[in-house]
């Protein structure tokens, strides 16, 4: 099943965003925690960024959670 990369990017933000919302942080707040600036995690969080592996387990642990489960819920 081919993955459409610019879909797997929104549906990553969208995740990424939802569940940020749900622990009640900023997105300033949550960048400074994953060692991001504020506007790339914004660009992330709107799907237009590609992230990196390493990103993807800072947020994921900034969020409490495996990066497998991040993935996980982004249908990746």
């Amino acid at each position: 099943m081919a993955i459409d990369p610019e879909k797997a990017q929104k549906r990553l933000g969208s995740v990424i965003r939802d569940n940020r919302k749900k622990v009640g942080c900023s997105q300033e707040a949550f960048a400074s925690l994953c060692g991001v600036h504020r506007t790339y995690m914004g660009a992330v969080e709107r799907g237009e960024r590609n992230i990196s592996l390493m990103n993807i387990i800072r947020i994921a642990d900034a969020l409490k959670m495996k990066s497998s489960e991040l993935l996980a819920l982004a249908k990746l």
